[in-house]
């Protein structure tokens, strides 16, 4: 059975991690600038890209809330003691 083309997945297979979908997003892109995939494919990798980017997007702005969280209750003035 030939093996799949990253861009032959669906948008519901959900990448492992941020790192695996930010590796699989450039992967698309190089294949997609360098004219790599079939005219009949390219749809299907951009549908694939936009999954990707957005995934990518919802797991930094999901860090970032936690930052927040952890910063808010962090924030307290610094003091030696001497």
């Amino acid at each position: 059975m030939p093996r799949a083309h990253p861009a032959a997945q669906t948008p519901a297979d959900e990448p492992a991690s941020y790192e695996a979908a930010l590796q699989e997003l450039d992967t698309l892109v190089q294949a997609m600038e360098a004219g790599q995939m079939p005219l009949d494919r390219l749809l299907e990798g951009y549908r694939r890209g936009a999954f990707l980017l957005n995934f990518c997007r919802e797991r930094l702005a999901a860090v970032e809330t936690q930052v927040k969280v952890l910063e808010d209750g962090l924030q307290k003035p610094w003091t030696t003691t001497g």
